[in-house]
């Protein structure tokens, strides 16, 4: 991955103007995945203030940055359009509830199971996906409000003004690192377009695009502070009933994309943050967005990306971000609506650039096909559907490939030892893949009458490993000779009892093993 951090040590001013990046750029996205739920632009706006501010003060991972999210906003769409925003409110509060009790429970740990081959996947896929919303920009509508292409001087601009942004964010730092060069980008390139009068699209025309041809006139940014209300639903068993399907699935596709975003930033800024502490601060920002009137969210890899890149590294970057953008809504609509567009697609192009891992490409080459495939396959289901499925997608094919080497690498070594038994020093797990290359390993009919399995190199991982292994004393039984058992841990040794009345257990020499903690979670 490129390399675009200018420094590990976080400090207030990268922190603050850091945020102020990250606050310009958060205003369209969350407009726009407004839109994409169904819902008005100022319940996106507000959805990524809160979101942003919370999960910046109580989050597990300081420097990310959370707000309206497009993997969530595409999972409301349904509920909004069959019964309303008063729905989705309820359901974002069940979500965040959910997401507490995930945090609660110390769930956050499991995301430790995405293997790198998901994890590039998903990192992939979210750049493309990131790469693909910016090329919107570059259309406009026609006289009949349907849309098309930019063509001539318009498109020539808008190219222009974006190769210009990404210019300076990659040749200012070589100057001086004072100001973040994502920020002075736009600065530079507002106040370019505005002095010479040049025909540049801003975000005022791009929420008007997203507009009813009678709202465009009055197009604005401008709000008020969210205040607090009760979802306006009946506190029924039917009312659950039909947000908790939504509620789940936001739940579920929040923690996922945070925990992976997460662990992304973690290897980015080599520290570590605290997962289920993050699943709590996602919880609390969206049972609290669902009372103010927000739409929810999860953490933005795109925005976190850009915080990363301009210095922010502690929590003051995410809460100055949500209070810039909280102060952009109530006092400076204005400068915001005439920022050009260009400007702000050029900073997520770099953004792509960062995020995409393109040492996956040499990765490919020199991994096993079979990582290479779930790679490509998470980063496939990624861009064409959302990034829970990809995640959950990827782990069960990296699972099923796992379980299906290990089941090929059960093997035995045997030797008579100074009793006249046979023992069979068995090597490898024995589970549900591996059972049937078991069952082979042994020779009943020629082996002494008594016969030794000795799991110091192998361990028994479920109930098809138990079911051979009863299987396995019942037909040395029928031939009268004892199997016996040595170095099983204790765990396993409680699984057994079906087995054990066949089975003779060497506990004195069984080794005790431990667990993984908790503490890291």
């Amino acid at each position: 991955m490129f390399d675009l951090i200018n420094s590990k040590d976080g400090n207030v001013k990268n922190d603050v103007l850091s945020g102020i990046t990250v606050a310009l750029a958060l205003v369209p996205e969350a407009v726009a995945f407004a839109f994409v739920a169904g819902v008005e632009p100022m319940i996106g706006l507000y959805g990524a203030f809160l979101m942003g501010l919370i999960t910046a003060a109580i989050g597990g991972r300081p420097g990310m940055i959370s707000g309206a999210t497009g993997a969530m906003a595409v999972v409301m769409v349904a509920l909004v359009s069959q019964h309303g925003v008063q729905y989705l409110f309820a359901a974002v509060i069940l979500a965040g509830l959910l997401q507490i009790l995930a945090g609660a429970f110390r769930l956050g740990k499991f995301i430790r199971l995405v293997p790198y081959p998901v994890m590039l996947g998903f990192v992939n896929g979210l750049a493309i996906v990131i790469f693909l919303a910016q090329l919107g920009q570059f259309k406009v509508q026609n006289a009949l409000g349907e849309w098309q292409w930019m063509e001539g001087t318009m498109l020539y601009i808008m190219l222009g003004l974006v190769a210009l942004t990404m210019a300076i964010i990659y040749l200012l730092p070589k100057l001086t690192k004072a100001v973040p060069a994502s920020l002075a980008a736009i600065i530079i390139i507002t106040v370019l377009v505005h002095a010479t009068g040049m025909e540049a699209r801003t975000v005022l025309d791009f929420v008007r695009d997203l507009l009813p041809a009678d709202q465009k006139a009055t197009a604005t940014l401008a709000g008020e502070l969210p205040s607090f209300a009760i979802p306006m639903v009946p506190f029924t068993m039917d009312t659950l009933m039909i947000i908790l399907p939504t509620s789940v699935i936001l739940c579920l596709v929040g923690l996922i994309e945070s925990l992976l975003t997460l662990t992304l930033i973690d290897e980015m800024t080599d520290t570590r943050g605290r997962g289920n502490k993050e699943c709590v601060g996602q919880g609390v920002a969206n049972t609290v967005n669902g009372f103010f009137g927000g739409m929810g969210g999860c953490a933005m890899i795109g925005q976190s990306m850009i915080n990363i890149n301009s210095g922010g590294r502690g929590r003051l970057s995410g809460i100055t971000a949500a209070v810039v953008l909280l102060g952009f809504i109530l006092f400076a609509a204005p400068l915001i609506e005439m920022i050009p567009l260009a400007a702000l697609v050029g900073v997520m192009f770099v953004v792509v650039i960062a995020t995409f891992e393109w040492a996956s490409f040499r990765i490919i080459r020199s991994v096993n096909k079979e990582d290479a495939f779930v790679l490509f396959l998470v980063t496939t289901v990624t861009v064409f559907t959302d990034l829970a499925i990809a995640v959950v997608v990827g782990v069960i094919i990296s699972a099923l490939v796992f379980a299906w080497k290990h089941a090929r690498h059960i093997a035995v070594k045997t030797h008579i030892d100074n009793d006249g038994w046979k023992v069979y020093e068995l090597d490898g797990p024995l589970f549900f893949g591996s059972v049937s290359h078991f069952k082979d390993l042994f020779d009943i009919a020629s082996d002494p009458q008594d016969v030794v399995i000795d799991f110091n190199n192998s361990r028994i991982w479920d109930s098809s490993g138990i079911d051979a292994l009863d299987g396995l004393a019942d037909k040395y039984e029928q031939q009268g000779k004892q199997l016996h058992i040595r170095h099983i841990s204790s765990d396993c040794r409680a699984l057994l009892k079906k087995a054990n009345k066949f089975v003779e257990m060497n506990v004195v020499e069984d080794p005790r093993y431990k667990v993984a903690s908790d503490q890291l979670g």
